[in-house]
């Protein structure tokens, strides 16, 4: 039949399904945008080692008494690290300058004293012996314990001791440390050097939320116990000094946590403690507007000025550095009009001075400051910047400090130009190919170099392990190396002063000294006078040559030969073993002791078993003080070696 239909089975047709579908999709994508986003691990490490679980107990402990009734304490914590070259070097020079900066109460005679190292056992530390434990350590933990009430607490060791026992109980383990109590400032605060190893000679690893929060914790619990709960009156004190501090504070902080774009809106009160925080924060903002750090916008609104953070940690710091002046040289130097040398502002941009004092600008740090009597007749504050330990000069010395050339290092020059010939890209492979003769110890050095850059945020490292190299990579790197030396660059003309220089048979920088360049004012004044005392000493004692106007070169030569000889002999008596000369075309090995100033200059002491010799110094070993040298002349002059191996030379 022609109208025979056979059906063909197969799926039913759609019935509004699709669009089922389509708004099932729409649901999981609008619950995929609300979703928690996926970002990094919340691992962050901090519970890692001993003390995580009291740390964590710290926080969850409950007290009988009203928050704002605790004793408080500031517990600053850096953890240094040894490295490679300069970190133990480092290490001791943290223990020295804490003891020089330090003060005691007084001594047998009633006057200020430097502070003496202690532990828990002994009254008094030879810094010797610490030291020679730490040799080996891969770190060093520094620990400021600053208790508000520590002019109450009286003796700070007591409560040092305690607080250090009470920290091995919760860490499990015995540790090995020193400290220090300062009394030189306005804050009486204690500080603490402890060891990188524990009791079983391990290393010493301290989970970070120990260090930010239990320590202190611990510290305020200690000083509640012996104190008490703060009363009325200590409050009110201690408000009043936070409420008018040119420091940030806590009530900063909270502030900071609640502004939103800059905006903090101050809300009404619940309860009598809530009142007392609430009056404290509208003083504390009051304060502000009379600083310029903000200004009020509504009945209870304050919009923040921008960088009042880091403009209060400016000024905060600003007051540290004075009262360290005042502590180092003296409240009369402080009280003066004491300039800033920065070698930004152009003017002048060279100061000629004398070295008054030096005094820390971080303590855990260890960056110092130089104040430096100026022969313009100022007195100058410079920031040596990161110069080395044991090459900063000491009160006395003669320097100079010029504002820094901003320029890349000839190892950034290398990276750049291998990376223009290679897109951008620099790789010790790339390196090898350019050029096959360096050594890889030599490329590898402009690898450690690449990897300080991009911890500064200078360069970037790809995923195959080659660099990238912007264009403005030297400008960029010459930026940063002004920068690492605080805009400063300092000689150190005489490391004696100037009266000591007027009567010793050798060749002194008053000898060298142009009277134009020393001024008529202050310091400059002082040299002048010098020089002419000088001038008569050296025809009394028949060394004048009225042709050279001076010393002449080769009574200059035969004089610095003398008092280098003398010298030799004189250090082989201190350390009974043979002064050999460094002769010319020679080479030594043996270990860098220490430094010796001479009216010269300044030498190295190499030394080994029974024998040293006395090089010229230069700051750049004082990176491998205590450690083992390989010097030989060479047509260049002194040339270092690390090691007993010769090497990369620097």
């Amino acid at each position: 039949m022609s109208d025979e239909f056979r059906p063909r089975l197969g799926r039913p047709g759609d019935r509004g399904g699709s669009a089922a579908k389509r708004y099932g999709a729409r649901i999981k994508r609008a619950a995929k945008r609300l979703a928690k986003p996926k970002g990094k691990s919340g691992f962050s490490g901090e519970r890692i080692g001993r003390g995580s679980a009291a740390a964590r107990m710290a926080q969850m402990r409950s007290h009988p008494f009203a928050k704002f009734r605790m004793r408080r304490a500031v517990v600053k914590v850096h953890i240094a690290r040894a490295g490679k070259g300069i970190g133990r070097a480092a290490f001791r020079a943290h223990v020295k300058y804490i003891q020089r900066d330090g003060a005691s109460l007084e001594n047998e005679r009633g006057e200020p004293s430097g502070g003496d190292l202690y532990n828990r056992d002994r009254e008094r530390v030879d810094d010797r012996e610490f030291l020679a434990r730490s040799e080996h350590d891969p770190h060093q933990f520094r620990i400021i314990l600053s208790p508000e009430d520590a002019d109450q607490l009286g003796d700070l060791k007591d409560y040092t001791r305690e607080v250090m026992a009470q920290a091995e109980k919760d860490l499990g383990t015995s540790l090995d440390w020193v400290a220090v109590d300062h009394h030189n400032t306005g804050h009486p605060h204690t500080h603490v050097v402890i060891r990188g190893k524990d009791g079983a000679g391990r290393d010493l690893v301290i989970a970070r939320d120990y260090l930010t929060q239990g320590l202190r914790a611990r510290a305020q619990e200690i000083a509640m116990e012996r104190l008490g709960p703060r009363r009325d009156l200590e409050i009110a004190r201690g408000a009043a000094r936070e409420v008018e501090a040119e420091r940030v504070t806590g009530i900063d902080r909270r502030l900071a946590a609640q502004a939103r774009d800059n905006v903090v809106e101050i809300a009404p009160a619940a309860g009598a403690s809530c009142r007392f925080e609430r009056t404290l924060t509208l003083r504390r903002l009051s304060f502000f507007e009379t600083r310029g750090f903000a200004e009020k916008v509504g009945a209870a609104r304050w919009r923040f000025a921008t960088g009042w953070e880091e403009r209060l940690r400016a000024l905060a710091l600003e007051r540290d550095v004075i009262r360290s002046i005042a502590a180092a040289a003296g409240k009369e130097l402080a009280a003066r009009d004491i300039k800033v040398f920065d070698g930004t502002s152009g003017r002048p941009d060279r100061i000629l001075g004398r070295v008054v004092a030096s005094g820390p600008t971080d303590e855990l740090r260890d960056t110092r400051f130089l104040v430096i009597d100026a022969a313009d007749g100022k007195v100058w504050r410079v920031s040596p910047g990161d110069a080395a330990p044991g090459a900063l000069p000491p009160a006395g010395a003669i320097v100079e400090a010029r504002a820094a050339v901003r320029r890349a290092r000839q190892s950034d020059r290398t990276i750049a130009r291998i990376a223009d010939i290679n897109r951008g890209r620099y790789s010790a492979a790339l390196h090898a190919a350019d050029d096959p003769t360096p050594s890889k110890v030599y490329i590898e050095a402009h690898k450690r170099r690449l990897e300080a850059l991009r911890r500064a945020g200078i360069v970037a490292r790809a995923t195959d392990g080659s660099w990238r190299i912007g264009r403005d990579f030297l400008d960029r790197t010459a930026r940063y190396e002004a920068a690492r030396g605080g805009g400063v660059k300092f000689e150190v003309k005489s490391w004696i002063d100037l009266e000591a220089q007027v009567g010793k048979r050798a060749p002194t920088w008053l000898d060298d000294v142009n009277e134009s360049e020393i001024g008529g004012e202050g310091f400059g004044a002082e040299a002048a006078a010098a020089k002419a005392r000088r001038a008569k000493f050296l025809r009394r004692e028949g060394l004048w040559s009225e042709e050279a106007g001076g010393i002449d070169a080769a009574t200059r030569r035969r004089l610095a030969e003398s008092e280098l000889a003398e010298a030799g002999e004189s250090q082989a008596r201190r350390i009974g073993k043979t002064y050999r000369a460094f002769e010319a075309g020679g080479s030594f090995d043996g270990v860098f002791e220490r430094s010796v100033d001479l009216v010269q200059g300044r030498f190295a002491l190499i030394g080994r078993s029974k024998e040293f010799t006395l090089v010229p110094w230069r700051p750049e070993i004082e990176k491998y003080r205590g450690a083992a040298l390989m010097v030989y002349r060479s047509g260049k002059g002194i040339e270092w070696t690390p090691g007993r191996a010769r090497g990369i030379g620097w």
